[in-house]
């Protein structure tokens, strides 16, 4: 994960008091993270939904895999 992004990951953790490790993004996540992103902006023709997309992944992720919330992203908007 690029340094910055870490870095804000950590700061984060400590002004939310949650464990650092519940915010780290593994490479897999990231390179999961920037497909959906790719694929919001393309299906939905607005970029400016790449993000929010990812928001709305993270707040329904809860204990599911990363991987299956994208994919039930990716099956609904295909």
């Amino acid at each position: 994960m690029d340094g910055w992004l870490a870095e804000q990951g950590e700061e984060l953790a400590r002004a939310m008091d949650v464990p650092p490790e519940q915010l780290r993004l593994s490479n897999a996540d990231v390179a999961t993270l920037l497909d959906l992103a790719r694929h919001a902006a393309h299906t939905s023709g607005d970029r400016k939904n790449a993000p929010l997309l990812c928001y709305l992944v993270g707040r329904a992720q809860g204990e599911a895999k990363l991987d299956d919330v994208a994919d039930a992203v990716r099956g609904s908007s295909s």
